[in-house]
């Protein structure tokens, strides 16, 4: 299954879920779509398990592939599967970009690599899936310091996490430590996640 590029307020409503993490998407309709949107089904115990994936795929916008890709990868790290699965999905060059506030979202700041303004360490990185290094430096390059989108982002006043560091003169960002699983989607259940695979 290929990346969902389709309307992201109708899967939010479809999960009951903020892809956006706003919670804008849920505030006029908080119900599913479709005419048979008021009543919610009771989901099996798989059922919730792939519901908690595709949450997670969607919120990060991998295709399936790359998703299980990463699964695989975190399950060969020390620690909790499901909890370096999302340090993971966090690493990923288009997801700092967006926690940096050089875009408004995720798929923006995908846009943003795929054309070239970002630079790893001083070096041109157009790969959204890019897996960045703790320390490394994320900045804005030089031919793009003007780019009306990009400056728009940066005026916006955004709550930075903890494990990012940011110089808004410089448009320069720091990946400064991976994050803690508290300090990421507490409504994500990764679990569930683990237990899908493991199937």
């Amino acid at each position: 299954m290929s990346r969902y590029i389709g309307p992201v307020y109708k899967k939010a409503r479809r999960y009951n879920f903020s892809i956006l993490e706003t919670g804008k998407e849920l505030r006029k309709k908080p119900t599913a779509p479709g005419i048979h949107g008021t009543s919610r089904k009771k989901l099996s115990e798989y059922g919730v398990q792939l519901q908690e994936k595709q949450k997670v795929r969607f919120l990060y916008g991998l295709s399936e592939k790359q998703f299980k890709k990463t699964f695989e990868a975190a399950g060969k790290m020390q620690g909790i599967q499901g909890v370096n699965l999302l340090i993971l999905l966090e690493s990923r060059l288009d997801n700092l970009v967006y926690r940096m506030g050089f875009a408004k979202t995720r798929r923006a700041a995908r846009q943003i690599v795929n054309h070239g303004h970002i630079l790893v360490n001083g070096k041109k990185v157009d790969i959204p899936s890019f897996r960045v290094k703790v320390g490394s430096e994320i900045s804005i390059g030089e031919s793009s310091l003007d780019h009306p989108v990009i400056n728009e982002c940066l005026n916006m006043d955004i709550m930075l996490p903890a494990y990012v560091t940011v110089d808004k003169a410089k448009k320069v960002g720091t990946y400064v430590r991976y994050p803690e699983r508290e300090e990421l989607n507490t409504e994500i259940n990764e679990s569930f996640i683990v237990e899908f695979y493991s199937r």
